[in-house]
């Protein structure tokens, strides 16, 4: 695995797959244009930008530069950095016709390329073993999922410690995975009980 410190930012759900494949970083869908009215989204990468800086890797095509020319708009200056794919034309295998533009998107490109737009751009990385994330079950122990009042915990903890709130157990997930290791996750827990315990 190549280690990226940044949160790399993705387009869609296969390209943060091809990534996860060979890439041990936290990686952000934007699900399209839908990060231009999904608020929640928007914190959350935002927070991950002024916490980790961001790689923006999207499709090299009209799309992909709206959304990174978004990303600018609300993310602070100097946090963004880009990598840029190649214009390749295809299609993807899941795919029955190519893209309006004709080229392969992120989730179309094999591994070389990717990291050699990663080497161009100026992404150092270095080879590792995948750190521990937290899981389901990790939430479950601590009360933030599957269990009475999970849910306003899990918004209590988010108040706490600036997440976003109104998150799915899973998207809560994708959070604190992003924003925090397992221990730091377990620290910000206590200190959060400690002050529920106050109140």
């Amino acid at each position: 695995m190549i280690t990226v410190n940044e949160a790399i930012i993705v387009e869609g759900k296969y390209d943060k797959i091809t990534l996860s494949n060979f890439i041990d970083a936290t990686i952000i869908t934007t699900n399209g244009f839908s990060v231009f009215k999904d608020k929640e989204k928007r914190k959350l990468i935002s927070i991950l930008a002024e916490k980790k800086g961001l790689v923006v890797v999207t499709d090299s095509d009209s799309s992909g530069l709206m959304i990174r020319n978004y990303l600018k708009k609300f993310c602070p200056s100097g946090t963004i950095k880009n990598v840029y794919i190649p214009q390749i034309k295809g299609k993807e295998r899941r795919k029955e016709k190519p893209s309006k533009e004709g080229f392969l998107g992120v989730e179309g490109m094999s591994k070389e390329i990717i990291l050699s737009a990663f080497c161009k751009s100026g992404i150092i990385g270095e080879e590792r073993e995948k750190s521990r994330k937290l899981t389901k079950n990790d939430l479950f122990l601590f009360g933030l999922s599957g269990q009475n009042e999970s849910s306003k915990k899990r918004e209590s903890f988010a108040f706490f410690s600036g997440l976003p709130k109104g998150m799915s157990s899973g998207g809560f997930l994708d959070a604190v995975n992003a924003v925090y290791s397992y221990d730091e996750f377990v620290k910000a827990v206590s200190l959060w009980q400690s002050e529920e315990d106050k109140k």
